[in-house]
């Protein structure tokens, strides 16, 4: 079994696209403002923006803006850290060593997702 797709939903289109492809450098792959969606690859796995309209039901609504336990490996997060915050990306706060050796930093795309950078040695 491989993991294949994440899916992530967002209020705006727009931002997202910009967000995952300029700022966090993933290639598009696929959708459209007029589809609802866009598409991401990482690293062979696809990260699928989705909107959720304004009226869309609670159930979807609370999809937004949580935590999503996705992760992008780094071979640096200090030097990642400082370009995504020198471009605005919201961090909860500075790469932290885990306990496990690694290195994590959590932050946010424009509507609200919580992602983190890993750093998995070092």
């Amino acid at each position: 079994m491989k993991l294949s797709a994440v899916r992530l939903f967002v209020r705006e289109l727009a931002p997202a696209r910009a967000f995952y492809a300029d700022l966090l450098r993933l290639r598009m792959t696929q959708g459209g403002a007029q589809l609802g969606y866009y598409a991401f690859e990482s690293s062979g796995v696809h990260v699928v923006v989705e909107l959720v309209a304004a009226n869309a039901p609670a159930e979807d609504q609370v999809l937004v803006g949580r935590f999503t336990g996705i992760s992008f490996a780094v071979s640096d997060i200090n030097a990642e850290y400082a370009r995504l915050s020198a471009h605005g990306v919201h961090f909860s706060g500075p790469p932290e060593r885990q306990s496990w050796g690694g290195w994590l930093a959590t932050f946010r795309d424009p509507s609200g997702n919580e992602l983190q950078l890993a750093q998995y040695s070092g």
